[in-house]
């Protein structure tokens, strides 16, 4: 979301529409206001509660807190906005109080949904608060309009929470193809420090049960006990979490997938490298063989659009906005979700055919680029001059 937010504000701003982004303040060593998103657009930090990271059950209790700051910091500046474009649903209680108060049009987008989260959930913990869901359904019948990824998006607002869809407009995310697109796989494998001989399997995101790793790791492992490794040797990378911190600060998460890498007798193949700096994802993208993408929800799947920008094909699970990305059989392949025999069987097609692998990737490649921000920006700017009644850029 922290992507999208900002690669859309940056073409926003080079078609000359000024943005302001709002956004908690964490750290007060930080500046409240910066100009790093380009053509004079600025993120504002607004202080709210403690200027520390917190959790997002806590989060709800500095919602007025935070509406005052952006009103204050609006009033001060003598600025007027023509709308407002929330994102994700605490955001979009800050947007509610803001049109009424500023008499605006509200633009929603959730980027995932409570319901969804909740119907994939292993455990209570897991489960979105009955807050956010009835915040949501709130959203979805009072804003002005809410943009949806996917029709899939659309079908699930339908569906599970039984509202209107007359205002929900369908429009991707988009990919900085500036950023990623095909590196030569010497160049980024040198980059990375990886050998030009190894390969490599790739998963990116979050580390926690909702994505899927545990699948991964599985199969992984049906590979290595059917001999397939012997003949097509090669790792697997898990970009995401901080695995060098202690057993103690570990989260649950990371600590159950090392263990299972360590029952499956895995260790040497599966390595956890922590999180990285999203300006290099390019090159650890167009350094692997294949990204896998096995989670069990997923609104959209940005990292799969970025990995297919970077001409690598894509195994991805058959769930949410990822059915719709990922072209079966084109650009990559799509297993069904939590099923390890199913993920192997598609990683040992693609691992063992190199003509398959580089046709998928190169296929891959093409099918991105109509996803490049350039092109995306023009659908959101048609969906925000339909609100103001003129055309914005």
């Amino acid at each position: 979301m922290n992507v999208y937010v900002r690669d859309l504000t940056c073409e926003l701003g080079r078609r000359g529409v000024g943005v302001d982004v709002f956004t908690r303040s964490q750290d007060e060593h930080v500046p409240h206001v910066l100009h790093n998103l380009g053509y004079g657009n600025r993120i504002v930090h607004v202080p709210a509660g403690p200027e520390t990271p917190m959790s997002k059950p806590r989060l709800a209790e500095y919602i007025d807190i935070f509406t005052e700051g952006v009103l204050n910091f609006a009033e001060t500046k003598g600025f007027e906005y023509d709308l407002i474009h929330s994102h994700y649903w605490l955001s979009g209680l800050v947007g509610l109080a803001l049109r009424q108060a500023w008499n605006i049009p509200l633009i929603q987008m959730f980027h995932t949904l409570a319901v969804m989260k909740n119907r994939v959930a292993r455990s209570t913990e897991e489960q979105s608060s009955s807050l956010r869901l009835e915040t949501e359904g709130r959203l979805l019948r009072e804003a002005d309009r809410v943009v949806a990824a996917t029709p899939a998006e659309v079908a699930q607002i339908q569906w599970l929470y039984r509202e209107d869809i007359s205002r929900v407009v369908v429009v991707p995310p988009g990919v900085d193809t500036s950023r990623f697109y095909p590196i030569p796989k010497d160049e980024a494998k040198d980059y990375i420090g990886v050998p030009c001989h190894d390969r490599m399997l790739l998963y990116v995101g979050r580390i926690e049960p909702l994505k899927g790793i545990d699948t991964l790791i599985e199969a992984v492992g049906i590979l290595h006990g059917e001999g397939v490794l012997d003949e097509h040797p090669f790792c697997l990378a898990i970009i995401g979490g901080d695995p060098q911190v202690s057993r103690e600060q570990m989260t649950a998460e990371m600590e159950r997938l090392q263990s299972l890498r360590k029952s499956l007798g895995i260790l040497d193949l599966i390595t956890f490298l922590g999180k990285r700096d999203q300006d290099t994802l390019q090159y650890y993208y167009s350094a692997a063989e294949v990204v896998v993408v096995p989670s069990h929800y997923e609104s959209f799947g940005l990292v799969a659009l970025e990995a297919m920008a970077c001409g690598t094909p894509v195994v991805a699970s058959e769930t949410g906005g990822l059915a719709f990305l990922v072209r079966d059989g084109e650009t990559g392949f799509h297993v069904p979700t939590a099923d390890p025999k199913a993920l192997a069987e598609r990683l040992r097609v693609i691992i063992q055919d190199d003509v398959l692998r580089a046709k998928l990737g190169k296929q891959a490649a093409k099918y991105a680029k109509a996803y490049a921000w350039s092109e995306i920006v023009e659908q959101i700017l048609d969906l925000y001059s339909s609100l103001q009644g003129k055309k914005l850029a």
